[in-house]
């Protein structure tokens, strides 16, 4: 089953990169208490990605805490080493927290995951952006197959 606005965000385990190396955090750390935009990938350094859909958020920062965001973080199927590759690559610095699903677990648990086996890619998160308050969804998008219109910053400021 898809998440949905007004579900809670499950209760569970991922990993971000630190200058110690990969920590586990979990969503209780991440949403308790907070607003949280948070926008998922299907995978770092791929086109869409680095060229438009991680640029955004980290070039509207500061219109997301102008808006009472707490944090903004960025979801993917992949490691923390690549996360925290990939956030370095692109300067996210403290604007956009990057998380790393690795084993896809997290992307399951919301329903929203992707199987991109056929292509060599494995499982993956679908494209998609949310807002939660203090756990609780308020908005989601998920995208349609090849598409980046309701997950994009600019999308989600207006919905804020």
């Amino acid at each position: 089953m898809t998440i949905k606005v007004g579900d809670t965000i499950p209760s569970m385990k991922l990993m971000v990169a630190t200058a110690d190396g990969p920590k586990e955090t979990s969503t209780d750390e991440i949403f308790k208490g907070k607003k949280v935009v948070l926008f998922a990938v299907p995978g770092a350094f791929t086109p869409t990605c680095s060229a438009k859909h991680l640029p955004g958020f980290v070039q509207n920062a500061d219109a997301f805490k102008a808006k009472g965001v707490d944090t903004v973080a960025c979801i993917s199927v992949n490691d923390a080493f690549v996360m925290g590759a990939w956030g370095k690559d692109q300067g996210t610095g403290e604007k956009v927290t990057m998380l790393a699903d690795g084993a896809a677990a997290f992307a399951k648990a919301l329903g929203l995951e992707l199987d991109l086996n056929a292509r060599g890619m494995g499982w993956r998160s679908q494209r998609y952006a949310l807002v939660a308050e203090d756990g609780k969804v308020t908005h989601l998008g998920v995208e349609a197959p090849g598409g980046f219109e309701v997950s994009k910053a600019e999308s989600i400021l207006a919905v804020l």
